[in-house]
């Protein structure tokens, strides 16, 4: 019989080998072999850190009896429904607009269900985007369209590589498994905090590529759709940046957060958009063991333990401000995240091993669409002056306008300022210099809050570093609930740039499901 055990203990100098001993001491039953559910580090005492773990075991029913006496601890494993492959009764070819983790999920699904597809991407392939952004890191010359935001996999490629969300859908367990079969690690479909860091990803991304052609599948790199192609009401193609139209009566737009052009052309095409509310702030930096010691303490494992993570959030019950921590990248870097000339934002990454010395993530203020003006596409403008500001603080080539977290504090400017991982270089800059004095000061009430905390988080080692605009989309492209959208029919808006996810998993599966719903035409 198939049992789960909940609340298996390990700590951290312990192998996982030692398992199924923790299973015979303390239920009284012998196992060889076990599969790992969920992992998870539990380190809210730092003096009793240690690894949870969710096994599943198999054992002979006459065993059951007494261990199904710890009911709390042990239930009987029902096996989830698994999340079928459909299957096109009719072939015919969808175009998919992004190759993000949308637009390449989509596609997957739609390639392994005999359906044909062709992807345009903006950007370049993902060993040729490396090329141009290590250019923008040393030279400081940006490519527009070749940078950490356009490019094959998206923004989330040169990120963390987060693979947590706070959804549940069964097409997650498909995302997971089409993952590890294009390189991640067993370990991506069960860890609670599961990330791959931005090497590997690049080289899953490009498995994924290989696989989706190697079906049948066609991508079309450096080429940007222009306009849609509607007849009668109806999408029936789309136009690009090569002065060509591509016919299909099935378009997935999955364009990313920062396709600006491509919102103001839906604008001009009388697609239906509406604002949606985004956040802006700044990146911090601190050292990745200024981190550690605040997470882990004095714990004897601490050495033992991956780079610390963190997760903030504070709620200014007087204005209604949400302030919070974003797309915390521990032992990771601060990279340049612009996709406009003279337009300065940054974002951060980390490879698998999480080694680097120092750990960062954004503190952002929730930005409501009524602070934006009555312009639909009044967010885009609001990001754009920040980002322009930004480059003028910098002092050009892409180098950050950066500020000690003390000197913010105090309103003082540094002088100079320490080392940092930011590659293009930082200007001494006061962060009123770049955002708006709201945020600034919603930000300095939050830090306090924080340093409560994590006591030590305001720091003479703590740096912020540029603007980050891009949390998320600041627009929405209105759909139905069969995916479409509102106003075209054939037109079906996918992922983080349509303002429907937020992250890898949750824009991976939104493709999926757009997959699905043009599948269900079709069957």
């Amino acid at each position: 019989m198939l049992l789960t055990i909940d609340d298996i203990r390990l700590f951290p100098d312990r192998s996982e080998e030692i398992i199924p001993q923790l299973v015979k001491d303390k239920y009284g039953i012998k196992i060889t072999t076990f599969r790992i559910l969920k992992k998870s580090l539990d380190a809210r005492n730092k003096n009793d850190i240690h690894w949870r773990y969710r096994i599943l075991i198999d054992i002979d029913e006459a065993d059951t009896a007494g261990v199904l006496n710890y009911y709390e601890e042990v239930k009987v494993y029902t096996e989830s429904e698994i999340f079928q492959q459909p299957r096109a009764s009719v072939r015919v070819r969808v175009i998919i607009v992004g190759a993000g983790p949308a637009g390449l999920f989509c596609a997957l699904r739609l390639i392994e269900s005999g359906m044909e597809v062709t992807i345009f991407e903006r950007g370049k392939p993902v060993e040729e985007r490396m090329r141009d952004i290590e250019i923008l890191e040393s030279d400081g010359i940006l490519d527009p369209e070749s940078n950490v935001l356009f490019g094959e996999g998206g923004a989330g490629t040169y990120s963390d590589g987060k693979l947590t969300t706070r959804i549940n859908r069964p097409e997650i367990d498909w995302f997971y498994r089409k993952l590890i079969e294009n390189g991640a690690p067993e370990s991506a479909a069960y860890e609670s905090k599961p990330h791959i860091g931005t090497d590997k990803l690049r080289d899953i991304i490009k498995s994924i590529r290989i696989k989706i052609t190697e079906s049948g599948g066609e991508f079309r790199f450096s080429e940007r759709v222009t306009d849609l192609l509607i007849t009668d009401g109806k999408i029936c193609g789309v136009a690009t940046s090569h002065n060509r139209e591509y016919k299909s009566d099935h378009v997935v737009l999955a364009p990313g957060h920062s396709a600006r052009d491509l919102y103001e052309m839906l604008n001009n095409s009388k697609i239906t958009l509406e604002k949606k509310g985004f956040a802006v702030g700044s990146r911090i930096e601190h050292p990745a063991e200024l981190i550690r010691s605040i997470q882990y303490g004095k714990s004897r494992y601490a050495k033992m333990l991956p780079a610390a993570e963190y997760s903030l959030t504070w709620n200014n019950k007087k204005t209604g401000r949400g302030i919070y921590s974003f797309c915390m990248c521990p032992g990771g870097a601060v990279i340049n995240s612009s996709s406009e000339k003279n337009l300065l934002c940054t974002n951060g990454m980390s490879m698998s091993d999480r080694g680097s010395a120092l750990s960062n993530a954004a503190i952002v203020v929730t930005v409501t669409k009524e602070d934006t003006g009555p312009d639909l596409l009044g967010g885009i403008d609001f990001q754009r002056n920040i980002e322009r500001m930004a480059f003028r603080a910098g002092g050009g080539e892409y180098k950050a306008p950066a500020q000690s977290v003390l000197s913010f504090i105090k309103k003082k400017t540094d002088r100079e300022l320490p080392a940092v991982s930011y590659s293009n270089g930082v200007t001494p800059s006061r962060l009123e210099a770049v955002l708006p004095q709201w945020i600034t000061t919603e930000m300095r009430i939050a830090l306090e809050y924080f340093d409560k905390r994590m006591n030590g988080f305001i720091s003479e080692n703590g740096i912020f570093i540029g603007a980050e605009t891009r949390t998320s989309s600041p627009l929405r492209i209105l759909r139905g609930e069969d995916y479409q959208s509102v106003s075209l029919n054939g037109l079906y808006p996918a992922g983080e740039g349509a303002g429907y996810a937020g992250g890898i998993v949750s824009s991976a599966v939104d493709g999926i499901r757009c997959a699905d719903a043009i599948l269900k035409l079709k069957e």
